[in-house]
């Protein structure tokens, strides 16, 4: 692996889509993830905002811990078990926080943090597709008000 992984690193899934013109040099770094060599969460953030597509922010940290001094692999390690927390969530992308080596005991241990982050190119989080199927239109009945409609949010 010739790619460093560093506080504002980012990882997304292998099967993400970039908006065009937007060029992205990137590595396999696990099974299912790529690690972005060129760009950091701020210049990622910059190009989308670019190509009118949007860099979410999704607020709560995931921490994990491995044993081991500041290597790589250590590193590694971590990443894997906070990707594995993050199982069944559907979203793209991961920014590293923070990596900090530590001691307890005597025994030394990475500590890596990271924030969960999602690129798309509508607004809404949620697509609207899933927003319509899981919310259906209410239903009118003979004592409710005639002016009841129910909200759509459009995602262009």
């Amino acid at each position: 692996m010739s790619g460093e992984i560093k506080v504002g690193s980012i990882l997304v899934r292998e099967n993400i889509v970039f908006p065009l013109g937007v060029s992205v040099e990137n590595e396999a770094l696990f099974s299912g993830w790529k690690l972005i060599r060129n760009l950091d969460g701020y210049a990622l953030a910059r190009l989308l905002a670019k190509a009118n597509w949007n860099f979410f922010y999704l607020a709560g940290e995931i921490q994990s811990i491995a044993i081991g001094k500041g290597s790589a692999a250590a590193i590694r390690r971590a990443l894997k078990r906070i990707l594995a927390k993050r199982e069944g969530q559907s979203y793209n992308s991961l920014e590293i926080a923070e990596i900090a080596a530590k001691r307890f005991l005597g025994i030394p241990f990475i500590s890596v943090k990271a924030n969960s982050r999602h690129i798309q190119e509508g607004i809404g989080l949620i697509p609207t597709r899933d927003f319509v199927l899981k919310n259906p239109a209410w239903t009118r009945d003979e004592k409710a008000d005639s002016n009841r409609y129910t909200a759509m949010i459009s995602s262009s």
